[in-house]
């Protein structure tokens, strides 16, 4: 976990990169010594093999992998060097267990569990499968959650809406690699905690104020990264995106609004940027101009370029042939 005057990262390791024959010795060491202070054990004879990607935000480390069988072990001995950290894991696909404090518990897919780093634990996968695993400081979570040690030795189901919410606005959060503003930063890592203080069972004036800081806006970013993918359906339209957050269709445009803009002027918006990005993508100069205004969803080829003039004081021939000069 890092320090708030530690620039941002984004970074990934993987036993690809490794010499085949070495993959398991030098993971051991990087990853499990040098980075997250585990043992490694693989589990069957199948080729070991790891992939993560972390992002670093001020006061929180994420983790999003996928990795082979084994068990990774926190001993008695590596949990009196860890520092004072609050995991939360939530398992994406694959069998899971987790074991501490003598609770061993089963993990569905889209369940978390919650483990502490200052005493001996095992978190095991029992087939390939993938995984995000968040960094919380201990004293952010106590302060929001009192009782949070509680939620030691049972499972966060994957039906809770605030796990739910946390997982969505983790992938989008953490969808690319480009470097994140400190000041954003900051605030992305304050509505995860939010987000993750609710799931682990935040109570009274604390999860009240978790809803309205962290939950809304993790719910606005889900509902942009929603309708950006998915553009080019002629049906997009807030009946069809609410319904798929299990929100009314008011509350999704009141959201947007608090954002700063309204349900069509966002999608409009976002489908011209797409359109002008393929216009200039040598990989679509295959499509005609009609065909890349139907891809982002203009029935209307005349609108499109109407508003496409509009947006960016030129036509969108005028922009592709601009860039085939250059």
């Amino acid at each position: 976990m890092q320090d708030d005057t530690e620039p941002l990262r984004h970074a990934h390791i993987s036993t690809e990169a490794f010499p085949e024959s070495e993959r398991l010795a030098m993971w051991r060491d990087i990853y499990g010594r040098g980075i997250t202070n585990v043992d490694i054990e693989p589990i069957g004879d199948a080729p070991f093999h790891a992939d993560v990607t972390f992002d670093i935000l001020p006061g929180i480390g994420i983790a999003n992998g996928s990795r082979s069988a084994a068990h990774y072990r926190v001993t008695p001995e590596l949990a009196r060097r860890g520092s004072d950290v609050i995991i939360l894991s939530i398992l994406r696909s694959g069998v899971a267990t987790t074991s501490q404090f003598g609770n061993e518990l089963a993990c569905d897919v889209g369940s978390a569990c919650l483990l502490t780093s200052e005493q001996p634990f095992t978190a095991s996968l029992r087939s390939h499968g993938s995984f995000t695993t968040l960094a919380l400081p201990h004293r952010s979570i106590a302060a929001l959650v009192p009782d949070f040690s509680s939620a030691f030795g049972r499972p966060l189901p994957g039906a809770d809406k605030a796990l739910r919410l946390l997982t969505q606005y983790l992938d989008v959060v953490c969808d690319g690699d480009k470097p994140m503003d400190e000041e954003i930063g900051r605030r992305v890592s304050s509505h995860i905690l939010d987000l993750a203080a609710l799931a682990v069972g935040a109570r009274g004036d604390a999860a009240e104020i978790a809803r309205q800081r962290g939950g809304k806006a993790a719910r606005l970013s889900a509902i942009r990264a929603d309708i950006v993918g998915n553009l080019g359906r002629s049906n997009l339209s807030t009946d069809v995106v609410a319904a798929r957050h299990g929100i009314s269709p008011r509350y999704l445009r009141k959201l947007l609004e608090e954002g700063g803009t309204s349900f069509s002027s966002f999608v409009l918006t976002q489908r011209l940027a797409q359109a002008q990005r393929m216009l200039i993508d040598r990989r679509y100069a295959h499509l005609n101009i009609a065909q890349i205004a139907h891809e982002n969803g203009f029935g209307d080829v005349s609108y499109f370029n109407r508003t496409f003039r509009r947006r960016y004081g030129a036509t969108p021939s005028d922009v592709r042939a601009g860039s085939r000069g250059k």
